[in-house]
């Protein structure tokens, strides 16, 4: 009895001891970066867990509104960095004049060099904050244009760069995207979409109401072909339900969509012209993969496959994703997870 006695206490020490080391993590905050406060948020079961940061697409889509839907069951294995980029949601309130004019969009410029710097002083931010040696990038669409030029620029700090919907040249991929839903609309008799797209002509536009018309015409395409993501995930979370980040959400989109495509008229240059990574992106110090939907119509799967095929890197692999274009799903996400325990060894 007393043997027993012994090693029930001994077992609730231990027990005890483990769940003291698990520290969990939720912070939530304005971090100076770049010169400008921007959003930051923290989250994990446990602080000693990898870090990944993610970086959202659009650009101005945010993903720090959304509750945990989406990443959630990722929490038990990382510690979760959410950041509204400059120009984007909470980021774009917190700078922002109470009256967003076109003097101001003209007067505070976005650009990729930038945006780079941006992810990368907040990467060495999460370093010495979490006492890392290294973090992981997961970027989507447009943050797969920040996440290639980080892991490119400063291998140093990141263990993995995993690129979803990566963009690889934005004229030639923008091209091929029109030149794919003319197709689908000639096949599809959809004579709509046909004038639409005859009145706009292939890009490049330099318009930016232009390059939107178009998006919209690929994204009905991409829905009418794919899986879509559960209804849930776009569910905003309470605290950021309400007028005022609604409206900084909506006009962040806005600045920062003018700037992605350009606006001649307005001298503002498109940041997606500027990116060329067969060009100047085809050695990695890191591994990379790329989660790639079947059905994308905006980053087509050939064209990253191509890219793919040409960049060397300690690791590299190629994942076709069938079912999924151009945002994200449960496929997607789950193909995300698996890389990065990959790379770092994770069961």
């Amino acid at each position: 009895m007393k043997h027993t006695l012994l090693l029930i206490l001994f077992l609730c020490l231990i027990t005890g001891g483990l769940a003291a080391q698990t520290k969990p993590i939720n912070e939530a905050n304005f971090i100076l970066i770049g010169g400008i406060e921007q959003w930051v948020t923290i989250s994990g079961d446990d602080r000693d867990k990898p870090v990944i940061l993610f970086l959202h697409g659009g650009p101005g889509s945010t993903m720090s509104q959304y509750d945990d839907a989406i990443y959630g069951y990722w929490k038990k294995d990382f510690v979760l960095v959410y950041w509204d980029q400059r120009g984007a949601g909470r980021t774009f309130g917190r700078n922002a004049p109470e009256t967003i004019t076109e003097d101001y969009w003209i007067e505070n410029p976005l650009t990729i060099e930038r945006m780079t710097a941006d992810g990368i002083e907040l990467s060495e931010y999460l370093i010495k904050h979490l006492g890392k040696r290294k973090i992981n990038l997961v970027g989507t669409s447009w943050g797969s244009v920040l996440g290639a030029n980080m892991a490119l620029k400063r291998p140093e700090l990141f263990a993995v760069y995993i690129g979803h919907s990566q963009i690889v040249n934005g004229e030639e991929g923008f091209r091929h995207a029109f030149n794919k839903v003319s197709k689908l609309a000639q096949t599809a008799n959809d004579q709509e979409s046909l004038d639409k797209l005859a009145a706009l002509g292939p890009p490049p536009y330099g318009d930016a109401r232009k390059s939107g018309q178009l998006m919209r015409i690929i994204k009905k395409y991409e829905r009418e072909n794919s899986t879509p993501a559960p209804a849930t995930w776009w569910k905003v979370a309470s605290e950021y339900d309400n007028e005022k980040d609604a409206n900084d959400r909506y006009n962040g989109d806005d600045y920062s969509f003018l700037y992605f495509a350009g606006h001649k008229a307005m001298g503002i240059n498109s940041m997606e012209a500027g990116v060329n990574f067969m060009k100047d992106g085809l050695r990695y110090k890191i591994p990379v993969y790329f989660i790639q939907g079947e059905e994308d119509i905006l980053t087509a799967p050939e064209l990253t496959k191509a890219y793919f095929d040409k960049v060397k890197a300690p690791k590299k692999e190629f994942v076709l994703v069938p079912g999924a274009a151009h945002g994200h799903t449960p496929a997607v996400i789950d193909a995300q997870y698996k890389a990065v325990k990959k790379t770092l060894n994770l069961r």
